[in-house]
């Protein structure tokens, strides 16, 4: 694909934390968004938040996406739980119906799904993951786009399921040489800083990222993220709309 100054689709993962619905801080980093990645029950989110969050999205001309992640609340979705296929697949599907419901009732509908985390990981290496998540989305519809790690496994999975895809990348994350992200639990692997956020996206558009290390990686990517627990994520999407979205 020709690479240039292209437009890659801003999202965030949202309706994670309640305090930020009640003091507007999720409303100002939603408005800035092309797409929402909406907790759906796994590691975060309940009816009335995810009612908030569909209802900022309509308010906004947002697109509205699921977000399932491990059924693991203790650690935000973001370790490993050992799950068998047919689990997975239905801890996916009932996630993502959860949310359905909640946008039926309120007149939106979900686009995209995008798996949380640790759950995210694990599928952009490792294609049976991949497969049930695609596996638990089928279940409620197949015309949903996949979202996942640009140029991972996991996006191979779903096109060969028969699913749209959509490759991501950080602009809040650093990216080890061999493309993944850096751990989060390791010492700088998240990017707070706007400005160098920002530049971050400016590269991604252009269809590249530089390591940690100062590699440089190609990537094809059609949307890029900024997570909404991330400090200064509003200001970063400021700095992404302004310096770095492409006609």
């Amino acid at each position: 694909m020709k690479r240039g100054f292209v437009r890659l689709y801003l999202n965030s993962d949202v309706g994670e934390r309640p305090g930020a619905l009640d003091d507007g801080r999720e409303e100002r980093l939603i408005q800035l968004l092309d797409w929402a990645n909406i907790a759906c029950g796994g590691h975060a989110g309940d009816d009335d938040s995810m009612r908030r969050v569909v209802e900022l999205c309509i308010r906004h001309g947002v697109q509205v996406g699921a977000h399932p992640g491990y059924p693991d609340r203790e650690n935000f979705g973001r370790e490993v739980v050992d799950m068998g296929a047919e689990a997975l697949a239905a801890a996916v599907f009932e996630q993502v119906s959860v949310l359905d419901s909640v946008c039926q009732r309120v007149g939106a509908c979900i686009r995209h799904v995008k798996p949380h985390g640790a759950l995210y990981n694990r599928a952009a290496h490792d294609a049976d993951v991949a497969r049930a998540i695609s596996d638990g989305v089928a279940r409620w519809r197949h015309e949903a786009v996949l979202v996942g790690l640009a140029d991972s496994a996991a996006l191979d999975v779903w096109r060969n399921t028969g699913f749209e895809v959509a490759g991501e990348v950080f602009a809040d994350r650093r990216y080890e040489r061999d493309g993944s992200l850096r751990s989060r639990k390791l010492t700088d692997s998240l990017i707070t800083e706007p400005e160098e956020a920002a530049r971050q996206a400016h590269l991604a558009a252009r269809g590249e990222i530089v390591s940690r290390t100062g590699e440089r990686i190609r990537v094809d990517a059609l949307t890029i993220c900024v997570h909404s627990d991330t400090p200064n994520a509003a200001a970063i999407a400021e700095a992404i709309r302004a310096h770095c979205t492409y006609a």
